[in-house]
């Protein structure tokens, strides 16, 4: 699959690549990132394979990725409305002040602002909301986005990080009060964290929202470098921030391994596959902090896993998920159409006591 074959994003007219390039890592400034001319050889080799998608957020590396994609477009090195840029706000990068942060009014239309100055640029393609706001009434945040849409100033509205059941509510009066929809979801997403199955997953699929993984390798850990009992000194700057990853995670990479081996691919390939081959993911975030990094992730893409394959993975990794989805998803099928297919779903039977 090229990245140029590309996927509708949501229940929208926006199309995008099944790949988007992250770009946490642009700029040194936390001590682990990518130089400007590495984040530039990136933007190259992603645009050169056929990308379209960018995603950044006012606080990776406190603006300098988006002040790094800015200069990108000043160079004239891609058409600006050939590319799908987004970028997140809710952070705050002026402390002391309670209005620099957060998804009130003030707050979110200072922060577009001033994430347009630093992409020096007209527009945003999708605002994302990096997180909830529990100080800030969601309607004020909604028809706040709502108006920068009708400015010109951002086209599309997505959530990032979000509970379901604030995301379903915020949807909801998006719908009935005629305001720019909420058209995706960004969620970690990995073989080694799959809880969203429960509630997230579900609901977007419901309501006409995408889902964007990011973290589909788990900050790594599903990157080939970790191995149950490897000796190897593994660690950077960046693991001392995630830590390791815990004893029962090595079932799963181990497996992801076993299944690498099989194909001849690289471990991190067949995490990839994975997560972008689930039911209601639209384009997976990928990062990278060296270009030959991002090369890897993007030759993920030839990639295919066979129907054993994927039921290995899906079964090792198998989360327990809060209740009732669990619930939802076993029992309560058998009460309703015990030893019944439905749907082309065979429900096994419920067996009922006699006595």
């Amino acid at each position: 699959m090229p990245l140029n074959h590309f996927v509708t994003l949501g229940r929208s007219g926006l199309r995008v690549s099944p790949y988007c390039l992250g770009t946490m890592t642009f700029g040194e400034d936390f001590g682990w990132g990518a130089s400007p001319e590495e984040s530039f050889a990136m933007l190259d080799e992603y645009l050169a394979r056929g990308g379209n998608f960018v995603d950044t957020a006012n606080i990776y590396t406190a603006g300098h990725s988006e002040q790094i994609i800015g200069d990108y477009l000043t160079q004239n090195r891609v058409r600006r409305d050939a590319l799908v840029l987004s970028t997140k706000f809710y952070c705050n990068l002026h402390p002391g002040d309670p209005n620099g942060g957060g998804a009130g009014r003030k707050a979110l239309i200072q922060q577009c602002e001033a994430s347009l100055k630093r992409l020096q640029c007209d527009y945003i393609d999708i605002y994302w909301l990096h997180n909830w706001d529990r100080t800030a009434p969601i309607e004020e945040t909604l028809r706040g986005l709502d108006d920068l849409v009708t400015a010109g100033k951002i086209r599309y509205v997505g959530f990032s990080d979000i509970p379901a059941w604030k995301t379903a509510e915020a949807q909801m009066f998006a719908q009935f009060r005629g305001w720019a929809p909420i058209i995706a979801l960004q969620l970690e997403y990995s073989l080694l964290e799959r809880t969203s199955e429960g509630e997230l997953f579900p609901m977007a699929q419901a309501m006409g929202m995408g889902i964007m993984p990011w973290s589909p390798l788990k900050s790594g850990f599903l990157s080939g470098k970790f191995r149950r009992g490897n000796a190897e000194n593994v660690d950077t700057k960046r693991t001392n921030l995630v830590g390791v990853p815990g004893e029962a995670d090595y079932d799963i990479i181990e497996t992801v391994v076993e299944v690498a081996s099989q194909l001849g691919a690289s471990p991190a390939s067949v995490a990839l596959a994975w997560v972008r081959s689930q039911s209601g993911v639209s384009s997976t975030l990928i990062g990278a902090r060296r270009l030959d990094q991002l090369k890897a992730n993007l030759d993920s893409l030839d990639v295919t896993l066979s129907a054993e394959q994927m039921s290995m993975l899906s079964k090792v990794s198998r989360p327990k998920l809060n209740f009732p989805a669990d619930n939802n998803a076993t029992l309560a099928p058998m009460l309703a159409f015990s030893g019944m297919t439905v749907d082309g779903n065979a429900v096994p039977s419920f067996e009922r006591r006699s006595d």
